[in-house]
């Protein structure tokens, strides 16, 4: 995809979150480049790399990176380095390959969540009074929203295919045809 991006000078970003591991294999046994950024520069591609636990700078990274690729009609590369702090799947273990200090202080201290909230309460903009406020607020919305949704006339299934496909696939139109049938 880097490689056709490049050659047919797509105006297109790619963003690749960069955690550390594949599946349970460290990056450092996955390849000896430095990280992912050399391999965009490698097809030609402006590539960027960013803090991925950092909300404002990833901001910045994919507004300038946009910016670039539309002014530029380039593709552009963002490396975001981050950390996977869960399992890489329901079937992995990931304290099996790495110790459950190393995962609680990523999530502790590299939490993208808590450094924008500490952030914006730093500015005066956020506060526990504010988010309980919105917390309420939102609350009694869905809550409203559900009253509203469990009233209303529930849409026949028949028309379940009719808005997505012009001319739907032969597989959606054989479901179609056992959703009529019963």
């Amino acid at each position: 995809a880097l490689n056709f991006a490049a050659v047919m000078e797509a105006p297109v970003l790619f963003i690749c979150r960069n955690n550390g591991w594949a599946i349970s294999t460290p990056t450092s046994d996955q390849f000896r480049s430095d990280g992912v950024v050399v391999k965009g520069r490698a097809y030609g591609i402006r590539s960027i790399r960013v803090d991925g636990n950092d909300a404002l700078a990833m901001y910045s990274a994919v507004h300038a990176a946009r910016e670039m690729a539309v002014r530029e009609q380039r593709p552009i590369l963002i490396e975001a380095l981050t950390y996977r702090v869960g399992h890489h799947s329901t079937s992995d273990d990931s304290t099996r390959y790495r110790s459950a200090d190393e995962i609680e202080w990523w999530n502790k201290a590299r939490n993208p969540l808590s450094r924008f909230r500490t952030w914006i309460e730093s500015h005066g903009w956020w506060s526990d009074e504010a988010e309980s406020d919105l917390r309420s607020r939102i609350k009694k919305e869905m809550l409203e929203a559900l009253r509203v949704a469990e009233k209303s006339e529930k849409p026949n299934l028949k028309n379940m295919f009719s808005d997505v496909y012009d001319v739907p696939p032969s597989n959606l139109r054989e479901q179609e045809l056992l959703v009529r049938q019963t």
